[in-house]
């Protein structure tokens, strides 16, 4: 990849295909050319703009941990026309991938905090990306939660490592799907996320929130947060959405002033309640 043209994309090959859910695919990528996978980097919370030649790009968080080498992964819902020829593709196959854009997780300003991590449906593919990279560093952190919700038991991502989070001593984890989306052998919560969130009575002592989820889950989980006393400075989340060229060149997901592709795609809520509500 020529780093002068930041239109010109890495070349990928698909190494693993997960089916996540209906809809929901899961890649590895790795590069095809040795010297761009040592010199790539990125950081938790960064996103790229994911190529299907012929067809166009789309944009998604990188999913993986950057504590986790040689390798990058992304998940996405077959939505769209480039979505839908991405989910056509199988393992051997090249794709393009620009990136990474946008600003991180600052985890090293969370050393000796607690995490609690509340995301909703195909939200959870960002998120997973910070919580690994928590995971992998887990001495920097004290109590680490997560609260996981989708609409019903097949529309949750990542079932195996839900498990395997489930089953670790050295963190929490809560899954809910929504009333009706129950199976008969489901174990986990009934209930929207920021309904559980409230029973859950999260402490704001030393915590930050991180949440990300569609925008209603996001809209009435906020309160839920402040009605126990996060600070809005304290409460993170990600605007992955509207993104297009990923380098505020096309103006496409501009609010106000802000180009959330350059600015963010990181906020904290306080920096939220100074834009437009277009949000």
């Amino acid at each position: 990849m020529s780093l002068d043209n930041i239109y010109n994309p890495y070349l990928m090959r698909i190494e693993k295909v997960t089916e996540e859910a209906p809809g929901v695919k899961t890649f590895r990528l790795d590069f095809t050319d040795d010297s761009d996978r040592e010199r790539f980097a990125f950081g938790a919370g960064q996103f790229g703009e994911y190529s299907v030649f012929g067809e166009g790009e789309s944009t998604f968080c990188i999913a993986s941990s950057p504590t986790r080498k040689d390798y990058i992964e992304c998940t996405f819902r077959e939505a769209g026309r480039v979505t839908s020829a991405l989910a056509r593709m199988e393992a051997g196959e090249v794709i393009g991938f620009r990136g990474p854009y946008g600003n991180i997780f600052p985890l090293e300003e969370w050393k000796g905090k607690n995490l609690l991590f509340i995301a909703g449906g195909i939200a959870l593919p960002p998120m997973r990306c910070v919580i690994w990279n928590a995971l992998d560093m887990r001495d920097w952190f004290k109590d680490i939660t997560i609260l996981y919700g989708a609409r019903t038991v097949d529309d949750l991502v990542y079932k195996h490592e839900l498990d395997e989070w489930g089953k670790r001593t050295d963190m929490k984890l809560v899954t809910t799907v929504d009333p009706g989306g129950e199976t008969a052998d489901w174990k986990g919560k009934i209930g929207f996320v920021p309904t559980v969130l409230e029973q859950m009575s999260p402490t704001s002592s030393n915590t930050v929130a991180i949440v990300c989820g569609p925008p209603v889950m996001i809209k009435f989980t906020f309160p839920v947060l402040e009605k126990f006393g996060f600070d809005s400075e304290m409460i993170y989340t990600t605007l992955e959405n509207r993104m297009k060229c990923g380098v505020g060149k096309c103006g496409r997901c501009n609010v106000g002033s802000v180009y959330v592709c350059k600015d963010g795609p990181v906020f904290t809520y306080r920096q939220l309640q100074s834009l437009p509500p277009e949000y």
